[in-house]
């Protein structure tokens, strides 16, 4: 499920608050050196980095 518009545009990835872009079930920070990946759990963004998988 999609996030809300508006949503989106002021979030920002908690380690290096890069923009966070969507894909699938997940919130993907833009920073080439972070990389970070935040699941989304019932439209909810669970922006903990403890929660986050790390880039392959």
């Amino acid at each position: 499920m999609p996030l809300e518009s508006g949503l989106l545009e002021i979030l920002a990835c908690p380690a290096c608050h890069a923009p966070l872009k969507e894909q699938d079930d997940e919130l993907l920070c833009t920073d080439q050196n972070c990389g970070l990946a935040y699941p989304v759990r019932d439209g909810i963004p669970v922006l903990l980095v403890d929660e986050a998988r790390r880039p392959a």
